[in-house]
């Protein structure tokens, strides 16, 4: 995926890049619950370091974020650097369907879980009555 690196047309010159960073930073923060002090404090504790100040700054676009920061974020996150430097939006977007497959993934495991124990107590009440193995649709005994 290419990265558009152009400049915009702000008097300071920020590389696009870095305003998607910004933005994408403050979603993550956001979406999970996350203050600016308790996001510096996970980057300080990874090894970047970064006040609290610094974060809110850097999220408002009042300072430019450096790649070595850049790469503290992303792996505090979690996510790509090129997630981290991407729009938003399709950031958005991806999360939005990687969320739909998770709550599918968990409908199809409780499905599996509730035909599993439908199954056992179905031959475990044909355990208890042989009498009804005869009945026309009856699972072959094995």
């Amino acid at each position: 995926m290419a990265i558009d690196v152009s400049t915009d047309s702000t008097p300071t010159g920020h590389v696009l890049g870095e305003d998607h960073a910004a933005a994408r930073i403050n979603i993550e923060r956001r979406h999970r619950g996350w203050s600016t002090t308790s996001l510096s404090d996970r980057l300080n504790h990874s090894g970047s370091r970064m006040n609290p100040s610094a974060v809110w700054r850097i999220e408002n676009g009042k300072r430019r974020i450096h790649l070595d920061e850049a790469i503290g974020f992303a792996q505090v996150f979690g996510i790509a650097l090129t997630d981290l430097v991407s729009p938003p939006e399709l950031s958005t977007e991806a999360a939005e369907l990687i969320e739909g497959l998770a709550r599918a993934e968990r409908a199809v495991q409780q499905a599996q879980h509730t035909h599993r124990q439908a199954s056992d107590h179905l031959a475990a009440y044909l355990a208890k009555h042989p009498d009804l193995h005869e009945w026309p649709g009856a699972p072959a005994s094995g």
